[in-house]
């Protein structure tokens, strides 16, 4: 048993393919930037609508 899990680990060391890193780099910082412009379009809305109402106590 020792023997096959010291070749398996071998044989993944050997591997120069170890996934795209890159890309899910570059498709979580786009789903990060996605999501800070979505809450910023969402918290321009809320202050909008928050700021046009009135209270009816000034003159």
């Amino acid at each position: 048993m020792w023997t096959v899990t010291r070749t398996r680990i071998a044989l993944l060391r050997a591997d120069p393919e170890r996934g795209e890193i890159t890309t899910t780099v570059i498709v979580t910082a786009l789903m990060a930037i996605a999501a800070i412009a979505i809450i910023a379009i969402i918290t321009a809305k809320l202050v909008a609508k928050a700021n046009s109402i009135t209270l009816g106590l000034g003159g």
